[in-house]
């Protein structure tokens, strides 16, 4: 696991002093080591959290002749058979890292090497015309098909940067720290920015499954990411032959996650599993186990008993014979490191911090490595978006359009006498007009409805990111409702919010986060599966259930589902109160005139008279904390450079 940077264009010497801040602002993802690329027109750097390979893989490396060069953050989990095969193919192997056998897939196989890759990823490929590396040819990046690891890329001052995160970009100064006013309004409306927008105006994310080819010619040309692998499109070549009986899927589904959950295990050093109450981690944990002798969990646990999981954790810990391991997290500690949890995220975010301190005490513990169960919920069915999103997708096409609005309105005005009802706006605003947004199961997972966007920011259902969902829509369209639910929280809450949050707040304490329920074998295979499998009446993800069910406590199967959240309706009204209104009466100079204040304030005040949520006011918070720290600031000043540039020099030091 690692953090990369690197800039393209011209001037070898001046890029020098760029591409160390950006990899100084990038030590929290790898502080074991650092390397660096130098050659006319090309700089590329590395920041390394050693998991597997402690000596010997240390970037960039280097093919056997020194023409391709890569810096990889991430792990390969079919690494093992793909150095078997490349080996086969006549490929020489110098060190035991997963990252070297990206370089030679790349001599094997070119760009279609992504095709080859299983796990997370995202890298950096220069490919030169001499063993010498006088001239760069051209750079290829690639990121995982899911999207677990981040990668953001600019095209500046007649440069092309990129980095695996947008911050470190920033740090490098080549980039102006410029809000992006359409990607203001997604975030308002999901909270999270959707694919491939930034908050920054400019810096775009290299989306989940696509590839981007630089040549590095002059002028640099723009370049167009392009698509390498489409889930709708695995589900539905799968689907023309599922298993003969719904027990040969059941039996297809065991063996899938006992092989994704022993590939993603490999590390030369410590490893445990995050364990809640729900069935997606607890069958991880279960599934380690078997594997590793004395595994550890992780729990987070509260003072406010009916947000704690402590209970049913630890009966599967003691099932599983586990070292376990409970932090109680509380309001006033929240206080004290919540700033510093901020401003760890990479893009402002309503959700994430959970896993800023639960992977803080996992680090403090000693672990470098942990799994989640992330993904489980989005496979297997086990959120209430399932259910609602296709009553969503029946309203729309059928209730008369001149019935819309009266209804709408109808609406609203009950909810205000009635109450708070963040849901019921949510439904108020589909049944006025469905078509603000993409598809009805948006409207499920909003924030803000768009005339609360618009009244907030002056925009609403136009936003940056709108073509990335739209496009997951198209791809799903002859989907059944319950694949195209799955396949929309992947492309939308999962990859905008989910994996983004739980990437930069592990980073932000050098510790790996695997989510095996993504394996892509395993991702394929059940999303290719009838959907009536998938889903029974009573029952939560009744495919898992099925799969794993006799290695699970039986509490674990029969509880309803818990949504995994801090307690931030007391903590907002209590120790974290004052905080949230010193944040408000400070506007953030750029944020200042994109937002109303008179919205904002009364955004608290529905909260602290219990018209709304948590969410709404915290985003916000969130929201003005990260701009006042990354966009108010100015460009960082220079580093002094203490690097000898070599021409052509590939490095790595301690």
């Amino acid at each position: 696991m690692c953090g990369i940077c690197g800039i393209a264009g011209e001037g070898t010497e001046a890029m020098l002093p760029p591409l160390e801040r950006m990899m100084a602002a990038l030590r929290h993802r790898g502080p074991d080591a650092s390397g660096r690329l130098l050659a006319p027109g090309l700089a590329l750097g590395s920041r390394r959290l050693s998991i597997i390979d402690l000596e010997g893989g240390r970037q960039p490396i280097a093919g056997e002749d020194g023409r391709v060069v890569v810096v990889f953050n991430g792990q390969i989990s079919n690494f093992p058979e793909l150095r078997r095969e490349l080996e086969s193919l006549g490929h020489s192997f110098r060190t035991r890292s997963d990252t070297e056998t990206i370089v030679h897939a790349y001599e094997a196989w070119g760009e279609d090497c992504v095709n080859h890759l299983d796990g997370m990823f995202a890298f950096a490929v220069a490919e030169f015309d001499d063993i010498e590396r006088r001239h760069p040819l051209r750079l290829f990046l690639a990121r995982d098909r899911l999207g677990i690891k981040p990668l953001y890329y600019a095209q500046a001052d007649g440069k092309f940067v990129f980095s695996s995160e947008v911050r470190s970009l920033l740090a490098g100064g080549l980039v102006e720290p410029r809000l992006a006013r359409s990607a203001l309004a997604a975030y308002l409306l999901f909270g999270s920015l959707c694919e491939p927008a930034t908050l920054v105006e400019g810096v775009q994310s290299l989306p989940p499954a696509r590839r981007l080819t630089i040549p590095l010619g002059r002028p640099l040309r723009p370049a167009e990411p392009r698509p390498y692998w489409c889930l709708a499109e695995q589900a539905r070549r799968r689907s023309q032959t599922p298993p003969a009986t719904e027990a040969e899927a059941v039996r297809g589904t065991r063996d899938r996650l006992e092989r994704a959950a022993r590939s993603h295990l490999a590390a030369d050093v410590p490893l445990g599993v995050f364990l809640s109450s729900g069935m997606d981690s607890t069958a991880l944990a279960a599934l380690a186990a078997r594997e590793l002798t004395g595994a550890h969990t992780f729990t987070l646990v509260f003072g406010e008993q009916e947000y704690s999981e402590a209970g049913l954790a630890r009966k599967a810990a003691r099932r599983f014979g586990t070292r376990h391991q409970e932090l109680l997290l509380s309001g006033e500690e929240v206080l004290a490191g919540h700033q510093q949890a901020v401003l760890s995220l990479d893009q402002p975010s309503m959700d994430g911090i959970n896993s800023y301190f639960i992977s803080r005490a996992a680090r403090q513990a000693g672990w470098k490595v942990a799994l989640s169960g992330l993904g489980g919920d989005e496979l297997f069915g086990g959120y209430e978006t399932f259910r609602s999103a296709p009553l969503g997708t029946w309203l729309a096409r059928h209730l008369p359009g001149p019935a819309r609005g009266p209804a709408g309105r109808l609406l609203e005005t009950s909810i205000a006498a009635t109450g708070r009802s963040d849901r019921g706006r949510k439904l108020a605003s589909l049944i006025r007009d469905p078509k603000q947004l993409p598809h009805p199961y948006f409207f499920t997972r909003m924030l803000f409805p768009p005339d609360a966007v618009q009244r907030l920011c002056g925009a609403g259902d136009q936003f940056a990111g709108r073509d990335w969902l739209e496009e997951a829509v198209r791809e799903g369209k002859d989907s059944d409702d319950f694949s195209l639910v799955s396949q929309l929280e992947m492309r939308g809450y999962m990859v905008n919010t989910l994996l983004r949050d739980t990437d930069a707040m592990s980073m932000a304490h050098s510790l790996e986060v695997r989510v095996p329920l993504l394996d892509r074998e395993l991702v394929e295979y059940v999303a290719g599966l009838p959907s009536a499998w998938k889903r029974q009446r009573g029952t939560r993800k009744p495919l898992l259930a099925r799969a794993l069910g006799n290695l699970l406590p039986p509490e674990i199967l029969e509880q309803p589902k818990r949504t995994f959240t801090l307690p931030w309706e007391h903590w907002l009204r209590g120790p974290l109160r004052a905080e949230m209104e010193r944040e408000f009466a400070e506007p953030a100079r750029t944020l200042a005139p994109f937002l109303d204040p008179s919205v904002v304030r009364q955004v608290w005040s529905d909260f602290l008279g219990r018209q709304t949520t948590w969410s709404r006011p915290w985003s916000l918070f969130v929201l003005n904390r990260w701009v006042r720290r990354y966009l108010d600031s100015p460009v960082p000043g220079k580093v002094a450079a203490t690097t000898v540039v070599t021409r052509g020099v590939c490095e790595g030091d301690r």
